[in-house]
């Protein structure tokens, strides 16, 4: 009986060694359903090469590690991008891609605003006629003049930052987005688009990550206060200062929602301090700006 177990058991060991030897011919390939994303990154060690100084340096196996979404609606839904081509130019660089992208988001969102203003283009036809046409043109001007920093210098804000803790940004346009939000702002009146984002490469800790996301809206008010003066002295007599106003002050206030990707989250995680002060702030400039007492306020009226 112990013989006739041991000659099974013996074969059973053959006919294992028999199956890995058989498997350990196989390519290695054909054991993948598809290729690991993960399998050629390189991850640092540590945060040691993280510094505040502001000084450029290179970074040995760049990762992306947070997207900072564009302004208004945008940033709740993002699609796959290839990586993007890290440089090695100054602090000031702006590549092609990047200015182009600019440039394009830029003009669908003033052009978007033409048609908000204007109630969408068949409501707009059916109340204005031929004005219609006339005012379009006018009101893609002023949504340049007085939305386009805001959105501008929001975006760039992320950048600068982010290369002054020595990442990797740039600006790349989310184009189906932006027709989306064209043909959405044409039929219907309502703006709802999602320009692009600031994408960000690099090591940072908590801290850094939050003083990132804070320079969008910190450029808001500090663009806001620079119309105040105007503000003060036309009043509502010279429109595109109150949209200046309106602008940043909305701008900024949406963007400090601590929801999804947006700048709020980031300080949030990183100061609730930071992040309560901001949100009272916001507050305040919408009201300020947006409501009828509180342009009395700042009008002395």
């Amino acid at each position: 009986m112990m013989k006739h177990t041991l000659l099974r058991t013996l074969k059973e060991v053959h006919w294992l060694e028999c199956f890995v030897a058989m498997e350990d011919n196989r390519k290695p390939r054909t054991d993948l359903v598809e290729e690991d994303p993960f399998a050629r990154t390189v991850r640092p060690a540590s945060h040691s090469g993280v510094r505040d100084d502001g000084n450029w340096r290179s970074q040995s196996g760049p990762r992306v590690v947070q997207v900072q979404f564009s302004p208004f609606t945008r940033g709740f839904t993002q699609s796959y991008r290839p990586a993007p081509t890290l440089h090695t130019g100054s602090f000031w660089h702006f590549s092609q891609t990047e200015l182009k992208d600019l440039g394009i988001s830029l003009v669908a969102f003033s052009l978007g605003l033409a048609f908000v203003f204007n109630g969408g283009v068949l409501r707009g036809m059916l109340s204005l006629g031929p004005e219609l046409f006339v005012l379009i043109p006018l009101f893609f001007f002023l949504g340049m003049v007085a939305f386009g920093p805001a959105f501008i210098i929001h975006e760039l804000a992320h950048k600068f930052v982010a290369k002054y803790y020595g990442c990797w940004a740039e600006f790349r346009a989310d184009p189906p987005m932006l027709r989306t939000g064209v043909l959405i702002a044409f039929f219907t009146g309502f703006l709802l688009m999602a320009p692009g984002a600031v994408m960000v490469a690099g090591n940072v800790n908590r801290r850094q990550n939050g003083m990132i996301a804070l320079a969008g809206p910190a450029s808001n008010l500090i663009l806001w206060l620079a119309g105040l003066p105007f503000f003060i002295l036309f009043g509502l007599d010279l429109t595109v200062v109150y949209l200046w106003m309106v602008a940043n002050s909305i701008l900024g206030a949406f963007n400090m929602l601590p929801f999804g990707p947006l700048d709020g989250r980031k300080i949030k995680n990183w100061s609730e301090p930071v992040f309560w002060t901001f949100i009272a702030i916001f507050a305040s400039l919408v009201y300020l700006t947006m409501f009828t007492e509180g342009r009395k306020v700042l009008l002395g009226a």
